[in-house]
């Protein structure tokens, strides 16, 4: 899918020479330190950022370009706002203003994706005053709104607690299956990404390695991709499945 991407903003270099696939159906997890360049791939991808080499989608996705759902890592706007999680989600796609009512197929279509994400119980509340888990599945909510293709999510975890972040990947992989997208998403959590990816990407403005968790999760690879304090990590104190297959690992066969 990339193939030999590289990013250079402002004369520095973010990117260079990556040439990685991500499995058609599957989760690949893009992991690496702080400033190695995974969000930026993510942009290149959305052709949010200019970049040399070639990002290619998979000839089975048919009618021109892809469609590509976007999780941001959070969203920054005004919480005093007076707008409700359902006039957010509508506000994309209804043609007339708010402020004159949402019609009663909008309102359908609002209460359809709150309940793919398991949050109709949000449909009323205001904006502003969501925790960080119950903006997530907004957000998730708001990408799902184009029947996407790709699912690109940006820390998808980030701000939620163990148990919410455990939940809401979950509730991920729910969706992949009965839907078949493609899911590419960055994280930092490696038990996270061990227990629900089936693909991995080990990124520091190169690639250090590509493949199912079980196979590049290694003590040398997390060294290249994080430095020798990673490499020192004892394998009894990784996450349960660390260095061992997960059913996880044996989905998608195909590059997206």
């Amino acid at each position: 899918m990339f193939e030999d991407v590289s990013v250079r903003l402002g004369g520095v270099s973010i990117l260079e020479g990556i040439t990685a696939s991500v499995p058609q159906g599957g989760c690949t997890a893009i992991v690496g330190p702080n400033g190695a360049g995974k969000t930026t791939l993510l942009l290149a991808l959305l052709d949010e950022v200019p970049y040399n080499g070639r990002i290619r989608i998979s000839q089975s996705v048919k009618n021109g370009k892809p469609r590509i759902g976007y999780v941001p890592q959070r969203l920054t706007f005004d919480r005093g706002i007076p707008i409700t999680v359902t006039e957010f989600l509508a506000m994309g796609t209804q043609r007339k203003p708010l402020w004159l009512g949402i019609s009663r197929a909008m309102k359908t279509r609002a209460m359809d994706l709150l309940a793919s994400v398991k949050a109709e119980y949000l449909a009323s509340r205001r904006l502003g005053a969501l925790s960080g888990g119950e903006m997530q599945r907004v957000l998730l909510a708001l990408a799902l709104q184009q029947d996407p293709e790709i699912l690109v999510l940006d820390e998808p975890a980030s701000g939620v607690d163990v148990q919410g972040g455990q939940l809401f990947c979950e509730l991920l992989e729910g969706l992949r299956r009965n839907t078949g997208f493609t899911q590419l998403m960055v994280s930092h959590d490696l038990a996270t990404v061990t227990h629900h990816a089936s693909h991995v990407l080990c990124l520091n403005k190169r690639l250090a390695a590509e493949g199912a968790p079980c196979e590049v999760l290694t003590s040398a690879t997390l060294t290249a991709t994080f430095g020798l304090h990673m490499g020192l990590v004892d394998s009894r104190a990784m996450p349960e499945g660390m260095y061992g297959c997960t059913a996880s690992c044996c989905e998608g066969d195909k590059d997206a």
